[in-house]
């Protein structure tokens, strides 16, 4: 069986993309210090303000650019994997896309996601600002023998993402991790780590929520495993969550609970 130790940064990016650079650089020296190989940070990550508009239409950066650049440099010269939240410039003039960007440890790009169910909910409309991703992604990359799987925030309220993700004929992953900038409000702490929580029980798999610090963010990082017990998890104010996915411990689960195994239903993209 295999383990991997991850980190969660949970703080509030602003909209400066040189600071929080150095915030993921920051995050990332910790984390190595604390045993961590792979450092998973938030939703707008490289850029964000109160509201979703044509600033962040501005403020996206290609994935060659100076942004995603300063990721692959903190990943050299730390020796970590990186999960990160950016926004991409799209093809489109006057949208950008949310994206999620892993990074080995040398540096090079491994896997990007960009986030399909766009937050049009709760008075917000993303998709005035976003282009979405393509429904038929699966972002799935493996790390130190551990396969990981990508989502985004509002995607944790749609089951299938992380059913495809998991499921072993489609991805196959070990742990899902989620980026989110989770909007505060009320009833949304118990949404998010019940969401969270009922991903883990019903794919029987390991689950990192990674959530932005107030303001506007609610924090509220947990690490969950596939049983949904929560083993480890952070409040509301910034620091640094850091877990251990062991395969064993899945293994043991999927045998008491192979409810995978036992569904009579796939999972297909709409159009």
């Amino acid at each position: 069986m295999t383990t991997l130790t991850i980190a969660a940064a949970q703080f509030a990016p602003v909209d400066d993309p040189a600071a929080n650079l150095e915030t993921v650089r920051a995050a990332a020296v910790d984390a190595v210090a604390r045993g961590a190989r792979l450092l998973v940070t938030p939703e707008y990550t490289s850029y964000f303000s109160p509201e979703i508009d044509d600033r962040f239409v501005a403020a996206a950066q290609p994935l060659d650019g100076p942004f995603v650049t300063g990721l692959r440099r903190i990943a050299r010269s730390t020796g970590i994997a990186l999960v990160v939240g950016v926004a991409e410039a799209a093809q489109t003039a006057d949208r950008f896309r949310n994206t999620l960007v892993a990074i080995a440890p040398d540096g090079s790009l491994v896997s990007t996601y960009r986030k399909v169910h766009l937050y049009d909910a709760f008075g917000s409309r993303e998709s005035d600002h976003i282009e979405p991703g393509d429904p038929e992604q699966l972002p799935v990359f493996t790390f130190d023998g551990v396969r990981v799987g990508l989502e985004t925030c509002y995607d944790l309220r749609f089951p299938e993402v992380t059913r495809r993700l998991a499921a072993p004929e489609d991805g196959a992953a070990d742990v899902v991790v989620v980026p989110a900038e989770w909007v505060r409000g009320p009833g949304k702490e118990h949404h998010w780590r019940t969401l969270l929580t009922a991903r883990a029980i019903e794919n029987t798999v390991w689950v990192l929520g990674v959530g932005q610090a107030p303001p506007v963010g609610i924090g509220g990082s947990v690490a969950l495993d596939p049983t949904g017990t929560a083993v480890a998890a952070l409040g509301a104010e910034p620091g640094l969550l850091v877990t251990t996915v062991d395969t064993a411990v899945t293994e043991r689960v999927r045998t008491v609970n192979p409810s995978l195994s036992l569904r009579r239903y796939d999972v297909r993209a709409r159009g």
